[in-house]
């Protein structure tokens, strides 16, 4: 982890493939500009939340620390999160689902340091630190609902993903990096998104990691919760967007009930929502995460399971019924359908662990098996007690001794014939391995394994008991292999530096007790002359003047925001309501002096 970065209790016990995706917020980064849209933004969410957010929400905000007038640092947010039991990090943007739910496993709210464009201050589908931080983290304060993030971090980090969902991410991530870097190109941009459409459109079968990740877009992101009838919002997505807050309180915008039926919606980052999901309460959301547990090959298993691997081509882990873990990448499987699992045989390619409990058996690290391991699975052939069942008596009453060679007939009708060398068994008696020398495993005509391949280890088991993405020993395998991507360089016009300076003189004489007439017409002057198209500037220029009494002194500043609401539309809400705001800001200051 980056030596700039200030851990604690809940960061230092998160596990290297987690830590290799923080990176430090790097708070001076920030702009005044910057600063002053996190304060538009959140001034403007907060006046209209307090009408349709749930009281957790409002209640969070003060207990997580987050303030109107400053964006976030990581340090300040910690230290308050480790009140309520958790952590924030700063992360490197769009990081892969898995790495992201497992965060929340730990208690771990991860947030994406960078704060969006202006252009795009309503809606982002690029996270940001005002989406993670002022949308997900004050929620958290509601038990229930911070019980139900960490569970389904549990859980949802446990999901298989395929292949395609990781040619989406991909595709995602270039689109969110684009989409908020200021120096990126129209046509770049339009490129990335027409990529993700296209994408989108092809899911056809939903993988478990894209049914978790549904899941997570109705509830974390997108949530309303209530009645159809009388709803508020919790979603991140709905709390951080003055847009797709307003939006969503539409007739137009269909309301559902929540169910596990919600899985199989997929959703579109670059639109806003046709369609939300409403819980009754956070508990629900509870129970239709663990109803949709029990359809997950972490808890089923079986064939279905193993063929999930296989189909995913990464790294995962079948736990069999002896409680033995391997882990690799599962590349084959031999089905039959008589035997009682369906399954004959199951075969990794390349390094490969066996582990017991979430932890490397001794002699079964990735080196002892660098090419993988295969084996038959079930029970032998006319035995009706399994192998892994086997007493030292039952096995020499079945004639198995150590230093003899045999031949196991299974049921499936995969063969092992070779010299036993020894097994091993669990603390419950239950043989989890055989190894044979000499030994030939074949199916039918082929092949499985031959003496030349060196020691055959025969993992023991009538079934798979579970099957999930990842290894079950987090250090069994180099998980390390992410680059925190180095901050793209921003080339500043020199307008943009000039309007940078501005901003933050604003900023000063906004917080000076007070100030000349003629200060105030400078800057107002400076404004028209530099860049009379950043509106948010100046709204900036009029809470100045606003504050000092001296709003009458600037009328230019005055017409000329007229003008600029008379000839976009699409920034006269954003301007007419900002300087609603400054100026019931400064009524209630004034009463609260009365």
């Amino acid at each position: 982890m980056h030596p700039d970065i200030t851990s604690n209790p809940i960061i230092d016990r998160l596990p290297a493939k987690l830590k290799q995706y923080i990176k430090p917020q790097d708070y001076e980064r920030y702009t005044a500009q910057d600063h002053a849209l996190w304060r538009y933004v959140m001034r403007k969410n907060i006046k209209h939340l307090q009408h349709v957010a749930h009281e957790s929400y409002l209640e969070g905000l003060d207990k997580t620390g987050i303030t109107i007038d400053r964006i976030p640092s990581m340090y300040g947010m910690n230290r308050i999160l480790q009140n309520i039991g958790w952590a924030a990090v700063a992360v490197d943007g769009l990081i892969p689902s898995d790495a992201f739910m497992e965060f929340q496993a730990y208690n771990t709210l991860v947030i994406a340091s960078d704060i969006r464009q202006l252009d795009h201050i309503e809606y982002t589908p690029t996270p940001d630190i005002i989406h993670e931080s002022a949308g997900h983290a004050p929620i958290l304060a509601n038990q229930e609902y911070a019980e139900y993030l960490r569970r389904f971090g549990q859980i949802g980090s446990k999901a298989i993903s395929s292949a395609f969902d990781d040619e989406l991410y991909e595709a995602v991530r270039e689109l969110s990096i684009l989409k908020e870097h200021p120096n990126s190109s129209k046509s770049s941009i339009m490129d990335a998104e027409e990529k993700v459409s296209v994408l989108q459109k092809k899911i056809t079968t939903l993988s478990e990691m894209t049914q978790m990740r549904n899941l997570h877009w109705w509830t974390v992101e997108y949530g309303l919760i209530g009645t159809l009838q009388d709803y508020k919002q919790y979603g991140a997505g709905l709390l951080s967007s003055i847009g797709e807050s307003k939006w969503c309180m539409r007739n137009e915008v269909n309301k559902i009930p929540y169910t596990i039926e919600a899985a199989q919606q997929n959703f579109d980052v670059t639109k806003p929502q046709p369609q939300l999901f409403v819980t009754p309460d956070f508990a629900h959301l509870n129970l239709v995460l663990e109803e949709f547990a029990e359809s997950l090959s972490l808890r089923k298993g079986g064939l279905s399971g193993l063929k999930k691997l296989i189909e995913s081509k990464s790294l995962g882990t079948i736990e069999l019924s002896t409680g033995l873990q391997i882990s690799g990448i599962f590349t084959k499987v031999i089905e039959q359908d008589n035997c009682r699992n369906g399954i004959a045989y199951f075969q990794t390619s390349g390094e490969t662990v066996l582990a017991h409990r979430d932890q490397q058996m001794t002699g079964h690290s990735r080196l002892d098996h660098p090419n993988g391991i295969g084996s038959p699975l079930g029970y032998l052939k006319g035995y009706n007690l399994a192998i892994e069942d086997m007493s030292p008596k039952d096995l020499a009453a079945y004639d198995i001794h150590e230093g003899k060679r045999i031949l196991l007939e299974f049921e499936s009708g995969v063969k092992v014939e070779g010299r036993v060398i020894t097994g091993a068994r669990n603390i419950f008696g239950k043989i989890q391995t055989v190894y044979f020398e000499e030994c030939l495993v074949s199916y039918q005509r082929e092949l499985l394994f031959t003496p030349d391949m060196g020691v055959y280890c025969m993992a023991v088991g009538k079934d798979i008991t579970s099957a999930y993405a990842g290894p079950a020993d987090d250090e069994s395998f180099d998980l390390i292999n992410h680059q925190v991507s180095a901050d793209s360089p921003i080339t500043l016009s020199d307008q943009e530096i000039k309007t940078l300076e501005l901003f933050g003189r604003a900023k000063y004489l906004r917080t000076e007790d007070t100030i000349t007439t003629d200060e105030l017409m400078k800057l107002e002057k400076d404004f028209l002359a530099v860049n009379p198209n950043n509106w948010l500037l100046g709204l900036e220029v009029a809470e100045v003047a606003v504050k000092h009494n001296l709003y009458n002194s600037i009328t230019s500043l005055e017409n000329h925001l007229t003008h600029l609401t008379n000839n976009n539309k699409d920034i006269k809400h954003l301007i007419t309501e900002g300087l609603s705001m400054i100026k019931e800001d400064l009524m209630f200051a004034t009463s609260e002096q009365l």
